[in-house]
């Protein structure tokens, strides 16, 4: 079976440096102005989100009486950048980071993205009786508040006997997610369905043109589930905090929110307010590496999926 055709996918034509040269010169003394505020508010933008990172960290390497000094010390002198290693070390945080990701964020986003890749191509390239009606049904699922669903899903899980264990917070993904199943299928519609009408007359079934044709083009699409399944299982508390009431089993959220009760403790528990910094830091870190590095994949996958409804 020949598939050549799965060697390129959609995106937006990007302008070159020289182009984007030529635009400003033929730019008004107006167009300037515009221009200069468009990216005066941005930059204000900016420094406005990044200014609680900042603060994070630089009271990460500051002391008990630097924290609480008024008015506040930006630049700390000295740094204890030795809080980041006592910190971590105060509580089991390798056994919740090794919880977090191995047994909870990476079988949950294999999940989401098997079930909700599934689902959206089912919606949007097969042809079957009822598709749109249950795929508005689907959507109307995003308007169901999660609040609502707590209690029932603790009872089933607990006559289950999933309580204390990880199933209650991994196999829900492996039904799929409502919003990354509206994602994906917009994707999908924006691929040509030549496409797939090629791969069926060369034989392929629909398995077989879903794994070997539409997924490799939809790899932006699938890394923004991905990072989003993953962020929310990285971030989660609620869940584990319902689920799991053991401490051998307790995530990275749990950990912080044990060391955050701490601050309530000062002047029994010295450098408690640096220490919940400094661990928030570094939990914060992959995930702000993971965006800067497939950054221009995610953005790629957001835009991507709203060319054709």
């Amino acid at each position: 079976m020949s598939m050549r055709t799965t060697t390129q996918s959609p995106s937006w034509p990007q302008p070159t440096l020289s182009g984007r040269i030529q635009q400003l010169r033929k730019l008004t003394w107006m167009d300037w102005l515009v221009e200069i505020t468009k990216y005066t508010i941005l930059i204000v933008l900016a420094v406005s989100f990044l200014l609680p990172f900042y603060w994070m960290v630089s009271s990460a390497v500051k002391n008990d009486a630097q924290v609480y000094t008024v008015p506040p010390i930006w630049f700390p002198v000295p740094q204890h950048w030795n809080n980041f290693w006592d910190a971590w070390n105060s509580e089991n945080f390798n056994l919740f980071t090794y919880n977090t990701v191995v047994r909870y964020a990476i079988p949950a986003t294999i999940g989401t993205v098997v079930s909700s890749s599934l689902v959206a191509y089912s919606f949007s390239r097969i042809e079957w009786p009822g598709r749109n009606f249950l795929f508005g049904i689907v959507l109307a699922t995003l308007m169901i508040p999660g609040w609502v669903r707590l209690v029932p899903l603790f009872i089933i899980f607990k006559q289950l006997g999933w309580i204390n264990t990880f199933l209650p917070l991994v196999v829900p993904h492996f039904f799929g997610n409502a919003f990354f199943i509206f994602l994906l299928r917009q994707f999908f519609l924006a691929i040509p369905m030549e496409l797939s009408d090629a791969a069926h007359i060369d034989g392929a079934n629909e398995l077989q043109i879903m794994t070997r044709v539409i997924l490799p083009l939809a790899k932006p699409a699938l890394a923004v589930v991905a990072l989003f399944t993953f962020m929310d299982a990285w971030n989660d508390y609620l869940g584990p905090l319902i689920y799991v009431n053991v401490e051998s089993k307790w995530v990275l959220a749990l950990g912080v929110q044990r060391l955050r009760n701490a601050v309530y403790e000062i002047g029994n528990r010295q450098l408690a307010y640096p220490y919940l910094m400094a661990v928030s830091s570094l939990i914060t870190l992959p995930i702000f590496l993971a965006f800067f590095f497939a950054q221009r994949t995610f953005i790629e996958g957001i835009s991507l999926t709203g060319l054709k409804g």
